[in-house]
């Protein structure tokens, strides 16, 4: 399986923030949104990455009020980034390696989405469940060996 195979079925929603936004106003997209990032845009490019990890970083590191923060200042600027036809199990690989919950995924300069872990274990689990499926019913319909 390739992780354009996942984009697929999960689709290609983005959740956006800009470098000049309040780290305050991210936060609470993120929270409306039930989201674990945020890309980064700036000039219609990707900046960089915003996660929750970056944002407990931050308010711990600064001891201020994310409103005094800016997302930019914040911001992962270079993230671990992924490909369309990157395979599930080296994505996996990346992303433990990594420490990576969220991976843009990049064809060339275009974003094409974003990757969670949790989406990455979704795929795997429901591409197992299939073929575990045909499995047993391989094995049930198991032909009859001629007796000799």
């Amino acid at each position: 399986m390739q992780v354009r195979e996942i984009l697929r079925v999960k689709g290609a929603t983005l959740y956006t923030a800009t470098p000049q936004q309040s780290l305050a106003s991210a936060i609470d997209t993120m929270a409306e949104l039930d989201v674990g990032s945020l890309v980064v845009m700036a000039g219609g490019k990707m900046a960089g990455m915003l996660t929750f990890r970056e944002v407990m970083q931050a308010l711990k590191q600064h001891k201020a009020s994310p409103e005094a923060l800016s997302v930019g200042e914040v911001m992962v600027c270079e993230p671990v980034t992924a490909f369309p036809e990157m395979e599930v199990n080296d994505l996996r690989y990346l992303m433990i390696e990594k420490h990576s919950r969220y991976l843009p995924v990049l064809d060339g300069d275009t974003l094409m989405g974003v990757i969670s872990f949790l989406d990455v274990a979704k795929a795997v689990l429901e591409e197992q469940s299939f073929e575990n499926k045909m499995l047993k019913s391989y094995i049930k319909n198991w032909p009859d060996e001629p007796q000799v």
